[in-house]
């Protein structure tokens, strides 16, 4: 399901049969090149049994219907973002994936050694080079389940909390204790933690040591609890929130002039804005295709939005996947590109 722009014509149904193939091959070969098309070009190809004078007149009744229009620097026509959403909805031939390009997806889609959120931004960049657009991916912060922590003393009153998930990933945080502490201390804490702490989101880590230092069954000193509750809350200010990852955003400079270029890229640096089009496609639950002035955001630079919803093992959805390009992408190429990555992630979040 798609979100739709007023025009006169709603359905490919209500134009005649030579004003579709007219249509049809004008905007595919806009597509294609990027460039205003003429009647003389869409009569060479041969597609159309027409002369250039009948493709001219069709082409004239197109634009009077508010599908085409014509730049002022050319003599050719360029489709409006009517004509693109009419065109998009009802007559697009999409095109499978390619398997070098479903592979290129699926190495990434993949979970082992490191965190979800580096996993979704390697998918992301890939698809972005695929695609050759920017693509963006929304998801919640995943609750990080704990592992142990190590502490490791640096001097001056200061120690690094090295944090290690039970996915493998490892971050490193630097706590100013204001104080030295000592050696045995520090790996009294790390221990505690590895015993008592393992396997638990942060949340349940800090209700854990709560309990158990109110209820006496901690055994650790005061300095020694703090050390671990503040190694915790060092990982946690992290965890809350939406992660939201744009990779590829200079394909969004490639054959754009300077203006047009800053106001798109600024476009994109509007991260609550960029995740509001995004939840449109969450709240849906399905594929939607945003082209131009329909959202908002993008009114200015005219661009489009590809966006698809993927699901958690519980089957409902949890984040979206998508790409941001010039009105002129290559839908048919790009969109089953997007579905294929949602249907990747799925998989990933199962």
């Amino acid at each position: 399901m798609h979100d739709h722009v007023e025009s006169p014509v709603q359905s490919v149904g209500a134009l005649s049969e030579r004003a579709r193939t007219v249509f049809r091959d004008l905007v595919e070969t806009y597509l294609a090149t990027g460039l205003p098309v003429g009647s003389r070009t869409l009569s060479r190809t041969g597609a159309l049994d027409l002369s250039p004078a009948s493709i001219r007149s069709v082409m004239q009744d197109l634009e009077e219907l508010g599908l085409l229009a014509a730049p002022h620097t050319s003599a050719g026509r360029v489709p409006t973002e009517a004509g693109l959403r009419l065109f998009v909805d009802g007559m697009m031939q999409v095109a499978e994936p390619q398997p070098d390009e479903v592979a290129a997806i699926e190495a990434e889609a993949s979970r082992s050694g490191t965190s979800l959120e580096d996993v979704l931004a390697r998918t992301t960049a890939a698809l972005a080079g695929l695609a050759r657009c920017a693509a963006v991916v929304a998801a919640p912060k995943v609750e990080m389940r704990l592992r142990q922590i190590g502490f490791v003393p640096l001097g001056n009153g200061r120690a690094l909390a090295v944090l290690v998930g039970n996915d493998g990933s490892v971050e490193n945080r630097l706590l100013e204790l204001g104080a030295e502490v000592s050696p045995a201390l520090l790996q009294q804490a790390s221990a505690y933690v590895s015993a008592r702490l393992s396997g638990l989101t942060l949340a349940e880590a800090g209700d854990r040591l709560r309990e158990e230092i109110a209820s006496g069954r901690a055994a650790l000193d005061r300095l020694t609890a703090d050390l671990v509750t503040r190694g915790l809350a060092a990982w946690s200010r992290d965890q809350a929130g939406a992660v939201l990852i744009v990779k590829g955003a200079s394909h969004l400079l490639n054959g754009v002039d300077i203006e047009h270029a800053r106001a798109l890229l600024e476009e994109v640096e509007e991260k609550e804005a960029l995740l509001r089009v995004l939840d449109r496609a969450r709240v849906a639950e399905a594929m939607r295709i945003f082209i131009g002035a329909e959202t908002q955001l993008f009114a200015l630079s005219g661009s489009s939005v590809i966006a698809a919803p993927f699901r958690g093992g519980d089957g409902r959805v949890v984040g979206v996947i998508g790409v941001i390009g010039p009105t002129r992408l290559n839908y048919a190429r790009v969109v089953p590109m997007v579905e294929m990555t949602a249907s990747r992630l799925n998989r990933l979040m199962g």
